[in-house]
């Protein structure tokens, strides 16, 4: 990858070993440099530090080490280069024409994309009264064609148009997640149902509807990293254990109900211990008690409309939902069988193969020799058993 001397500095690469390019390693007629990669750094140097100083050849041309890139390095969809150069551009040799580099820049503060296509737009003129057209070309040819300024955020290359993909994706995995919400919500109505009378001894002790709601989301809380982390399962029940059985057994040995309210007032009288102990006995007493007073069961047990009718709420959108998901999940996979099944326009293309050729300047200077050498290539590929046909093409096509 060939860059200028502002690009990583720019990106916030800094190298891991060595330093990065100068201005003097990007002007024309410098010695030779160049960073490494880290993948290559350990591949060809076994990761040695000594490397820094070492020459290699690059392009036909001894360049020397200067540096290595830290092991997080990627710069957009380049498929992991091996070295970065300078580029070393000359200005006295730069001509129009050549549009297959692109720029980085940084925006300044308060500086919208809007102002920066206008400075852009503003030096084009510039550009084409500074540089000459290349050799069979003229300035109107260039003047004709209209470019414009095409300054984007970095993201956009980086992204590009998945972001409408993602949102399906999020769209799908949030209506899975409204479906396990409806399922749990169902689930916890049904035990809060079971759970009346409890809730109807705390709110006779005083308890508000805030507490109580905030104490059944403590407890679900609990559960679900009892859930996560079931290492801690085990000893939170080991610790609970003996105090639930104390309670069980203070509870049942107890005789005389009208004696434990006031000593449950009067919790001060106990240890540490003991306080939870009698709180729980306390409450299994009330319970006792408001049992005996509605003999004939309590007289809200039963679930009410509004309960039923909630739960047949969650249990519909539930059952939409899952059928939104399951219509959506057959369009996908509609459409993809559909992309599998385009006609590309050329015939096998499970037999074709593709690779990229580099004639570097060192080799072949002149252009004529440069075609001779990619038509000797051709032919020397046409000659291997099994291969019908050969073409090469240039990516500025």
């Amino acid at each position: 990858m060939r860059v200028t001397d502002g690009t990583l500095p720019l990106l916030g690469i800094p190298p891991m070993l060595g330093h990065s390019f100068t201005k003097q390693d990007d002007s024309p007629g410098a010695p030779e440099t160049v960073m490494l990669t880290y993948g290559y750094w350990r591949r060809k140097f076994g990761g040695d530090p000594s490397a820094i100083g070492r020459n290699i050849i690059v392009d036909g041309k001894s360049r020397q080490i200067i540096g290595v890139l830290p092991q997080r390095f990627r710069f957009l969809d380049k498929d992991d280069p091996a070295v970065i150069t300078p580029f070393q551009f000359d200005r006295n040799k730069a001509n129009l024409g050549n549009f297959s580099y692109e720029g980085l820049a940084r925006l300044k503060p308060g500086v919208t994309l809007e102002q920066v296509n206008a400075d852009v737009a503003r030096m084009l003129p510039i550009v084409m009264t500074s540089f000459p057209a290349p050799p069979g070309f003229s300035i109107k040819l260039f003047e004709d064609a209209h470019i414009g300024p095409n300054v984007r955020p970095l993201k956009r290359d980086v992204v590009g148009d998945v972001g409408s993909v993602l949102w399906v994706l999020m769209g799908s995995i949030s209506m899975v997640l409204l479906i396990a919400c409806a399922n749990v919500a169902n689930l916890l109505l049904v035990r809060v149902e079971g759970r009346r009378q409890e809730l109807a001894v705390r709110a006779a002790l005083g308890a508000g509807r805030g507490r109580i709601a905030a104490d059944l989301l403590l407890e679900s809380v609990i559960l679900g990293l009892l859930r996560q982390h079931h290492r801690i399962g085990p000893r939170l029940r080991c610790f609970a254990h003996p105090c639930c059985h104390r309670s069980r057994r203070t509870s049942s040995h107890s005789r005389n109900r009208h004696r434990w309210p006031r000593l449950a007032l009067h919790a001060s009288n106990f240890t540490p211990r003991q306080r939870p102990v009698c709180f729980h006995s306390y409450l299994q007493i009330c319970r006792s008690a408001a049992q005996h007073r509605h003999p004939r069961g309590w007289p809200d047990s039963q679930p009410g409309k509004e309960q039923h009718r909630a739960r047949s709420v969650l249990v519909v959108v539930q059952v939409a939902l899952a059928l939104v998901l399951l219509i959506c999940s057959g369009l996908m996979i509609r459409t993809f069988r559909a992309l599998t099944n385009i006609n590309p326009g050329f015939t096998g293309p499970a037999a074709l193969q593709t690779f990229r050729i580099s004639i570097v300047s060192a080799l072949a200077k002149e252009d004529e020799k440069v075609v001779r050498m990619e038509e000797e290539i051709s032919h020397r590929l046409a000659a291997i058993p099994g291969v019908s046909s050969v073409a090469i093409a240039s990516s500025s096509l």
